[in-house]
């Protein structure tokens, strides 16, 4: 593409979409500060995943994961008030929007697990336990991206 440099990471920017890509001012980061701050938010983010959802699987209630759950319903949360804080233009450091979606949410949210654990529990037929947690997660995640969304758009 013309007008790349060589070792930079290119965002570019479009029209009528908003979050991470339409920003103003700074539209290249570095390649590898940019890696450094995705792989330290993911870091900070795993961490905090697995301490939460070692937490609550264990405590709180037997063969369902709830610690999961509550990573996944609390990170859209968290995105939710992120990208809120974007579209009211709180963060326009593209460098902290990346160290804070890509890294620590993307960190802390993997469906991955989620998947995996659908996945087992087809395998068990667990049939209404799966169903039960999909759409808890499905819906309850849907709700609170809306949530954390609509909740910075009134503030």
């Amino acid at each position: 593409m013309r007008g790349i440099r060589p070792g930079l990471i290119h965002f570019p920017l479009r029209k009528g979409i908003k979050g991470l890509y339409t920003l103003t001012g700074i539209t290249y980061i570095p390649a590898v500060k940019s890696i450094l701050l995705i792989g330290l938010g993911s870091f900070i983010g795993g961490v905090l995943r697995h301490l939460l959802s070692c937490c609550l699987n264990d405590s709180v209630v037997k063969g369902f994961p709830v610690g999961t759950l509550a990573v996944n319903l609390s990170g859209c949360f968290l995105i939710g008030i992120l990208y809120g804080f974007f579209d009211r233009g709180t963060l326009i450091n593209q460098e902290l929007r990346i160290f804070l979606t890509i890294g620590l949410c993307g960190g802390f949210t993997t469906f991955s697990t989620f998947m995996n654990e659908n996945f087992l529990m087809a395998q068990g037929a667990q049939f209404f336990t799966l169903f039960l947690y999909a759409v808890l997660s499905l819906a309850g995640g849907f709700l609170a991206v809306w949530l954390g969304y609509t909740l910075l758009k009134t503030v």
